[in-house]
């Protein structure tokens, strides 16, 4: 990977950012939020993470999984011997709901295009899901409780929320992604059962990359 292909990937990255803004993306939530949370981290990424929607913190700081849950990530992350610098993070929902309510099915559809073109442009080889609403864009009939640490490979057809979801395999306008449904990591800071299931899910990734990179 040159740098002039990792800026390409960066000014790709921006001008998506940019879009978002210009197409007055869900302007109820962007009204009452600080300011666009696009997405933070390496653009020529192998594991990409994707948790729901900006909390406090992120919608002050401007980048996703800032406060609690995000110093519990990046602890996960050095156990697997990656750091911040080396993976992509970002939100279905770019923009924070009001009292850190759940981002609403209507306000994940209309980010779901945009979402989709920020994995078309970092081609990641694992996309780690975190949490239910996060898995359910991708793999909208399973139950996390039971899928959680499996990977899942699945392909997604180019261009809009509406054909998100499982293409042919021999199609040529499709990405084909590796999703590993992994619970939030907010639900698992003070429940030590869940705790170690994410910890020890999480030990899978390099493994999974590994296998896909033989």
């Amino acid at each position: 990977m040159t740098s002039d292909t990792l800026q390409d990937k960066q000014r790709k990255l921006d001008a998506l950012a940019r879009k978002i803004v210009d197409d007055k993306v869900t302007p109820e939530l962007a009204e009452q939020a600080t300011q666009l949370v696009f997405g933070d981290g390496n653009p020529n990424a192998e594991v990409v993470f994707i948790g729901e929607a900006p909390g406090k913190n992120e919608d002050l700081q401007g980048k996703p999984f800032v406060g609690a849950s995000g110093k519990f990530l990046d602890e996960m992350l050095e156990m697997i011997g990656l750091q911040r610098s080396d993976i992509y993070i970002t939100n279905i929902v770019k923009y924070r709901p009001p009292n850190n309510r759940d981002p609403l099915p209507a306000e994940k559809k209309v980010f779901l295009p945009y979402l989709q073109s920020q994995l078309e442009v970092i081609q990641p080889k694992v996309v780690v899901t975190l949490g239910r609403h996060s898995m359910n864009c991708f793999l909208p009939d399973l139950q996390i409780s039971k899928v959680h640490g499996e990977p899942k490979r699945i392909k997604i057809q180019y261009h809009g929320a509406g054909s998100m979801g499982h293409g042919e395999s021999g199609s040529d306008d499709s990405l084909g992604l590796v999703i590993l449904p992994l619970f939030h990591p907010a639900a698992a800071l003070y429940n030590p059962l869940q705790r170690q299931t994410l910890i020890d899910d999480f030990a899978t990734i390099p493994l999974i990359i590994k296998k896909l990179t033989k």
